[in-house]
C-alpha cells in the first residue's frame, strides 16, 4: 500500500506551509468548506472510519452527538501520546503538522466549532513549537482566521501543553487539565459531546484520526472503506518496538496478522530467539500467547479474543524476556500514572506491583498467584476511566499466557530466566530447574 498519512512525513521541508501546500495541502478543506457541514460528516460515517485513540469510536456519529442548537462548541485534538509502545502521533505533529491542521479545519466546520485546542504532551517540546509555527504560518496566509480559506468561515485554534500525565490522554481528564484543573477523569455521563469544555458540547479526536480525514474529503468515502477490512477501514500506523531488528513506524491497512507484522516489517526477533508474547495495542492491550500470533490487528478481531487494537503499539517479547519482569515494569508504570481518584485503581496497581516485585526477587509467598488472579478482579471495571482496565489486561493476559512462570518463580525462589535469586546476568534456566537459591 502506498503511504497515506505518512507520505511527506519524513520529508523535513514538510512542516513549511509552501512545500506541504505544493503538495496540495489545504485542498481537501477548501472542497469541504464549499459543502454543507452536515454533508461533511455524512461523508465522514460513510467512509466507516474509526478513532486512532484507543477506543475505535465511529468518527462521523461522534461529530453528530453534538446538538444543534448549541450556540458554543469545541473541538480538541487530543496529542497527548504517551502509551508505552506508542510513538505515531508524534511523526505526523512532527512531519506534516499541516496534515494535522486541515483535519483539524474540516473537522472543525463539520461540528461548526470556531476554537479548536490541540492539547499535546508536555515532553513535546519540538513538535509543540513545530505546530506554532504551522499554525502561523496558517494564519499569515488566511488559512485560519477570521475568514478561512477566503470563506465566511472563522477558526482559531490554540496550542495547550500538558505536564507529562498519562491520565490527561484520557478525554474528560484532558478537559479537566485544558481547563486548568488538574487532570482527572470526569464521571459520564454526560459525554463531552454534550457537556465538555467549559461546559460546552465538545469533541476530542486523535491527532492520527483527524489526519485520516483530508485523504478522505480527496478521494471519497468509497476509496477509504475500500483499503482494510471492511468494519475497520482506512490505513494505521503500527508502532513496532521491543525485541525485534527492525523497531519503526510503518502505515498498512488494518487486518494484518501479528505475527506476520512481526516478521515481515518488524524484521522478527533477534537470530536465534523465538517470539514469546506480542502485546498487540500498546501496553495496555492483552499480550497474545503463540497460540493467537496469528490475529488480524484490527478492531473486531481483537475485540472477539478480549483483546484491543488500542494504540497500535505493538511490543514483541522474545523468548529472553521474563514474563514476571515485563509485566512488573508495565504495571509499575500504571500504578505511577493512576491519578488517585479510584481505590481499585489507586490501591490495585499499587499492590500488583508489591506482589510481583517479590516474585521477581525470589520472595514469593503461596498466596501471591491467588492474590493476583483476585487484583485482576477487583480492579477491571470499577473505575471511572479505562487506566484500570488498561492495567488489568496486562495483569490477567500475563497470568493466562505465562502462568507457568509465575508458579517456577514461586516454586523456585528466584527469576528462572536469571541464574541467581538478586537479578543481574541474564541467563535463562529451564523452568522445571529445581536448584533454589
Amino acid at each position: 500500500m502506498e503511504p497515506i498519512l505518512t507520505r511527506y512525513a519524513r520529508d523535513p521541508e514538510q512542516k513549511k506551509i509552501d512545500v506541504a501546500v505544493s503538495h496540495g495541502a489545504y485542498e481537501a478543506a477548501k472542497k469541504a468548506l464549499a459543502m454543507k457541514p452536515e454533508e461533511v460528516i455524512e461523508t465522514v460515517k460513510s467512509s466507516g472510519l474509526r478513532g486512532r485513540g484507543g477506543a475505535g469510536f465511529p468518527t462521523g456519529n461522534k461529530w453528530s452527538f453534538i446538538p444543534a442548537a448549541a450556540p458554543v462548541r469545541y473541538l480538541a485534538v487530543n496529542a497527548d501520546e504517551s502509551e508505552p509502545g506508542t510513538f505515531k502521533d508524534r511523526l505526523l505533529i512532527e512531519g506534516d503538522p499541516h496534515l494535522l491542521l486541515e483535519g483539524i479545519i474540516i473537522a472543525s466546520y463539520a461540528i461548526k466549532c470556531r476554537t479548536a485546542f490541540i492539547y499535546i504532551r508536555g515532553e513535546f517540546t519540538d513538535g509543540a513549537n513545530i505546530l506554532r509555527e504551522a499554525i502561523r504560518e496558517a494564519y499569515a496566509k488566511g488559512i485560519l482566521g477570521e475568514k478561512v480559506l477566503g470563506t465566511s468561515y472563522a477558526l482559531d485554534v490554540l496550542v495547550a501543553r500538558g505536564a507529562g500525565a498519562y491520565i490527561c490522554g484520557e478525554e474528560t481528564g484532558l478537559l479537566e487539565s485544558l481547563e486548568g484543573h488538574r487532570g482527572q477523569p470526569r464521571v459520564k455521563p454526560p459525554f463531552p459531546a454534550i457537556r465538555g469544555l467549559f461546559g460546552q458540547p465538545t469533541i476530542v479526536n486523535n491527532v492520527e484520526t483527524l489526519c485520516c480525514v483530508p485523504p478522505i474529503l480527496s478521494h471519497g468515502a468509497e476509496w477509504f472503506k475500500k483499503i482494510g477490512p471492511e468494519k475497520s477501514p482506512g490505513p494505521k500506523l503500527f508502532c513496532i518496538s521491543g525485541r525485534v531488528r527492525k523497531p519503526g513506524i510503518y502505515e498498512l491497512p488494518m487486518g494484518i496478522p501479528a505475527e506476520q507484522l512481526v516478521l515481515e516489517y518488524g524484521g522478527g526477533v533477534p537470530e536465534g530467539r523465538k517470539i514469546k508474547g506480542i502485546i498487540p495495542g500498546g501496553s495496555s492491550a492483552a499480550v497474545l500467547g503463540p497460540k493467537q500470533f496469528g490475529t488480524p490487528l484490527d478492531f473486531d478481531s481483537l475485540g472477539k479474543i478480549g483483546n484491543m487494537l488500542g494504540s497500535a503499539g505493538v511490543i514483541v517479547l522474545d523468548d529472553t524476556v521474563c514474563a514476571v519482569d515485563a509485566l512488573t515494569n508495565i504495571m509499575r508504570f500504571y500504578a505511577h500514572e493512576s491519578c488517585g481518584q479510584c481505590t481499585p485503581c489507586r490501591e490495585g496497581t499499587a499492590w500488583s506491583v508489591k506482589i510481583l516485585t517479590r516474585l521477581e526477587r525470589g520472595e514469593g509467598v503461596p498466596r501471591d498467584l491467588e492474590n493476583i488472579a483476585n487484583l485482576t478482579r477487583m480492579i477491571s471495571g470499577r473505575a471511572l476511566c479505562p487506566l484500570a482496565d488498561g492495567a488489568a489486561m496486562p495483569l490477567t493476559s500475563f497470568f493466562r499466557e505465562f502462568k507457568d512462570e509465575f508458579v517456577a518463580h514461586l516454586e523456585q525462589k528466584r527469576c528462572p530466566m536469571r541464574g541467581a535469586a538478586v537479578p543481574g546476568e541474564q541467563r535463562p534456566l529451564p523452568l522445571e530447574s529445581g536448584t533454589h537459591a
